[in-house]
């Protein structure tokens, strides 16, 4: 008499709110801004200002430079939407939305 019911009835009739996936999406942009400031506060504490003046900087620069404008664009558009959607939780908390 194995009788296949779910373990859980209610999940599979819950449809994702907007204002669940809102926090969800914004602490994993802000745990993307907050590695990639990191990385460059490593990076820097680990090269240095120094590295700079070398020549081999500018050509791995140069040579990069596609990967580096997608990671620019990827980091501009997850710190944008961090900002607007900080901004919008701002305004339902204190306006009474």
């Amino acid at each position: 008499m194995n009788i296949l019911r779910p373990l859980s009835p209610h999940l599979p009739i819950y449809k994702p709110q907007l204002t669940s996936t809102f926090p969800i999406s914004n602490r994993i942009s802000g745990a993307f801004l907050t590695t990639i400031v990191f990385f460059f506060y490593l990076l820097c504490l680990k090269i240095g200002l120094i590295c700079f003046t070398y020549e081999n900087v500018y050509q791995i620069f140069f040579y990069s430079s596609k990967l580096i404008l997608i990671s620019v664009e990827i980091t501009a558009l997850a710190l944008l939407y961090h900002i607007t959607n900080g901004v919008r939780h701002l305004l339902t908390d204190f306006s009474g939305f």
